[in-house]
Order: C-alpha cells, then structure tokens, then sequence
C-alpha cells in the first residue's frame, strides 16, 4: 500500500465543479464559461430630428424639408427656404424653391446635426433653372448634369425635389442637365431612401410637355 503513488490530490476540484454543475443544472440556470449575449450593439448614430443650434430661421419664408445622409441611408430634416416674390410663372418658381432647397442640402449640417451623425453629399455652387423650349413645363434643369452626381447626391436631391413645391408632388422629379439632353422622369422609393449609395433613383425619359 505505501509504494503506490497517491492521486487523491486531484480529486477535490474536480468534485466540486461536477457538484456546481449538477447544482446550476438543477436550478434551471445553464453553465457556462464566458457570457456570450449581451443584447444588441448599441447605435452609434441616432438618425434623430435635431434642433438647429441657435440659428434662428429667416423671418419669411417656406417650411420645406430635405434629406441629408445619415449612416448609410437618408433621413429627411427641417428647413426654411427662402424664396424671392413675384414669380413670373410656375416654372420660374419651381426653379426658385429648387434653388433654395439645393442651397440648403450642399450647407454644412449644423453641430447638433453633425453630432447626430448627418452629413451631405451635395457640394456648393450648383445652381438649377427651370424648362426650356420643348421640356415639360415642370423640367428642372441643373448646371451639373444628373448623371454627373454621386449616387448619395442624385437621391438627396431627387428625394428632396419630389417632396417639395418644386415637383407635381406625385413622388417624383423631372431632371435634366444643361446641355441638349432630353429630360429625365426620376422617383425617390423607399429603396433609394435606405439604401442611396447602391440603389439610384429609377428614372425614365419624357417628352416635351
């Protein structure tokens, strides 16, 4: 018996982890090692409507709203635009709300925007006139042609234009460039708002109104 080697060292923290096994097993409660759900990621960009910070809206003006890039879709926020007084025609006005709407999305987001995780793709100086000789009379013609634009900016533009006193109002826009180009019927769908860097805004040529 004294020359066997003893092992009976071993046995007491094995014992014990069977005897915790058993216990949690019995009280319904599954071992094991490390955690593994801890719920969902949080959001690291709240896509919120936000207060402009501080800046006060102009005193006149048309409520308008335009969609800015937020994560990987577009989400639409508040904005006044200013619009000149006696618009010869329709389409002199049109012109006019679609200048002050694109204005509006190639500004920098305010802080509170940008720290709510907005953003814009549309970049200054563009400018936009309303129909020539041929066009349907509710054309918007930009100096960079449409398919000129990003993907982000052709929605943020297109999903802006169609849900403003620019367009019929009916969800979509007709676009054109500067040059002798027919004119393009396009439409903002939810796919383009979710997803803009992949889907473009669905278009179709039209002809002269």
């Amino acid at each position: 018996m004294n020359g066997r080697p003893r092992r009976v060292g071993r046995f007491p923290g094995l014992l014990g982890i069977t005897v915790l096994g058993v216990l949690l097993a019995g009280c319904g409660i599954r071992a094991t090692e490390v955690p593994t759900d801890f719920g969902p990621a949080p959001s690291r960009v709240r896509c919120s409507q936000t207060e402009a910070d501080g800046a006060s809206p102009p005193a006149q003006g048309l409520p308008a709203q335009v969609f800015l890039r937020c994560g990987s879709s577009l989400v639409a926020v508040d904005r006044t635009v200013r619009t000149p007084e006696g618009a010869a025609d329709s389409g002199q006005r049109r012109a006019q709300v679609a200048q002050g709407l694109l204005d509006q999305l190639s500004a920098s987001p305010t802080s509170a925007e940008k720290e709510a995780g907005y953003a814009t793709n549309v970049r200054g100086g563009m400018t936009v006139s309303g129909p020539r000789s041929g066009d349907p009379q509710d054309t918007l013609r930009l100096s960079t042609p449409p398919g000129s634009l990003t993907s982000y900016a052709l929605a943020q533009i297109v999903c802006t234009f169609s849900d403003s006193a620019a367009a019929e109002g009916d969800g979509s826009v007709v676009l054109g460039g500067q040059d002798d180009e027919r004119a393009r019927r396009y439409r903002c769908t939810d796919e383009v708002r979710a997803r803009p860097g992949s889907a473009e805004p669905p278009s179709t040529a039209v002809t002269g109104g």
